[in-house]
């Protein structure tokens, strides 16, 4: 035991983000390693503050974002805060909430200087809104991406339903409504990355990034470190995936994929009849309106009106991050409990909702 009491810095918190800038590099690490740093609104604000100060800074020529731990960049965001705020009637906390997260990932994708986002290990829900929107996106071996919102009974966010609706064929579809996990090499080819460099040259490449010769690039010095991947399961898996996700509606879209003879196909429609029959029909509603929205802001405000939907109205939201996340029972009770019991036009009903404050004002 120590003979003299800890003082105050030994006792005090470690910051949930880490922000300096050397070498013309502003560094923003996410601190959360236990949490796989899951994102709360003060780590949302911290980002947005650094981001604010070194595009003011002539100094700072580049941004680079990864995350603390070995377990992931980021698992996503505080869901478990967002359900208390649920049940205790705050609907105002929720919405600020969004509000910030989707500023950030808008300032993220129109930042006036490169970003480069390492998305090593976990990288799911808000991670892929930090990562995927940023000017050089980096995967590693040991990355396994995904928006996994259709298990908690809600629907992608965060820009993702924006990357989503750009995946090649019906990928996007597919991903968005089974939440599932991709590689380094699916999210390469689903448009989620840009380049894989090997987990242990993470450390070359940010010290390349500080030492850096002009007019070199930060795209051209992650090329320098970039290995080519296995080929994407996700590709080989397309044929089966365009023909079923195409289909008009998330039953027919079972239905193909019970007629399929892969046992993938066979492995998704359990999936789907497993989650929520309000949010996969959402979901795949709102990935093809995203098509034909013209950029990622105005997809953004078309997720923070669903999301807010589902929060005020639905609570199939409550109960999902209940029976993964809190409870952590698995079982979770969907209302309506089937797809056959969904209204019709649920999905158009629900991209027509207007949330009282506008995302953008």
């Amino acid at each position: 035991m120590s003979e003299h009491p800890p003082t105050a810095d030994e006792t005090a918190p470690e910051p949930t983000v880490l922000a300096r800038a050397a070498s013309g590099v502003g560094h923003l690490t996410l601190n959360r390693p236990r949490a796989i740093n899951a994102l709360d609104l003060e780590m949302i604000r911290q980002v947005a503050d650094a981001l604010d100060t070194w595009e003011r800074d002539a100094d700072v020529q580049l941004v680079l974002l990864d995350g603390a731990g070995d377990r992931g960049f980021c698992a996503g965001g505080d869901v478990r805060g967002l359900r208390e705020q649920i049940v205790a009637g705050h609907p105002e906390f929720t919405a600020a909430f969004f509000r910030a997260e989707y500023a950030l990932n808008a300032r993220i994708a129109e930042y006036r200087k490169p970003i480069v986002a390492i998305a090593d290990g976990v990288t799911m829900g808000g991670g892929i809104g930090l990562a995927g929107h940023a000017s050089v996106r980096v995967v590693t071996e040991r990355s396994r991406l995904a928006m996994p919102e259709t298990r908690i009974g809600l629907t992608p966010d965060v820009g993702g339903s924006w990357l989503l609706a750009h995946a090649p064929g019906r990928t996007g579809e597919y991903l968005a409504l089974t939440g599932a996990t991709m590689d380094a090499a699916d999210a390469i080819y689903a448009g989620f990355a840009d380049a894989m460099v090997p987990s242990e040259r993470l450390g070359d490449l940010r010290d390349a990034l500080l030492t850096r010769a002009d007019p070199a690039t930060p795209a051209e010095i992650v090329l320098l470190f970039d290995e080519t991947p296995e080929p994407s399961a996700l590709a080989v898996a397309r044929p089966w995936i365009d023909d079923a996700f195409s289909a008009e509606t998330v039953a027919e879209i079972i239905e193909r994929l019970r007629a399929r003879p892969e046992p993938e196909a066979s492995a998704a429609a359990d999936t789907l009849e497993e989650l929520s029959p309000t949010s996969v029909t959402v979901t795949l509603a709102a990935v093809r309106a995203a098509r034909a929205l013209p950029d990622l802001r105005a997809a953004l405000a078309q997720e923070y009106g669903l999301v807010l939907w589902f929060a005020q109205t639905q609570p199939d939201l409550v109960e999902g991050i209940r029976a993964q996340l809190v409870d952590k029972d698995r079982d979770p009770h969907w209302h309506p409990a089937s797809l056959d019991a969904v209204a019709p036009g649920l999905g158009t009903e629900a991209l027509a909702w207007v949330p009282e404050t506008p995302l953008w004002a």
